[in-house]
């Protein structure tokens, strides 16, 4: 699936749920969901800044796509580490570092959080955008 693909997959679940209590309970479920990052990579280096919460996020480059693992110690902001990474895992460094996330604000989401929720949603994605950035410099100059 494209990116897109993705984010239009999560609008599609997020549309059949009325209210925002079911909502939050399905992003909740999503971080429960979410594979376990290995203990080896919940180190300074691989924390976000930016968000309240403790976010792990880390990045390995394979066959030519980035695949990210994460975690966060708050269940909402888990979830919400799991939709980004489901979103943008598993394609091109320069699929990620150009892509437009547009599924954060068609769902609602970025008037939904907390300040401090949307803050830390914004630098996860920052950060992977960054990563994306990074790889795709590292690559071209190979």
């Amino acid at each position: 699936m494209t990116i897109n693909e993705r984010q239009d997959e999560i609008k599609s679940d997020f549309e059949v749920m009325s209210n925002w209590e079911d909502k939050y309970e399905y992003i909740i479920q999503l971080g429960k969901d979410l594979p376990l990052i290995a203990e080896e990579y919940k180190t300074p280096e691989n924390l976000i800044k930016g968000c309240q919460s403790r976010v792990w996020l880390h990045t390995e480059l394979r066959d030519g796509k980035l695949y990210f693992t994460g975690d966060s110690d708050a269940v909402i902001t888990k979830g919400l580490v799991s939709l980004m990474i489901y979103v943008l895992s598993g394609h091109t460094p320069k699929e990620i570092a150009s892509a437009d996330i547009y599924f954060i604000n068609d769902i609602g989401l970025s008037s939904h959080l907390s300040p401090t929720r949307s803050n830390g949603l914004l630098s996860m994605l920052k950060q992977m955008k960054l990563y994306a950035v990074a790889y795709q410099a590292k690559t071209n100059q190979s």
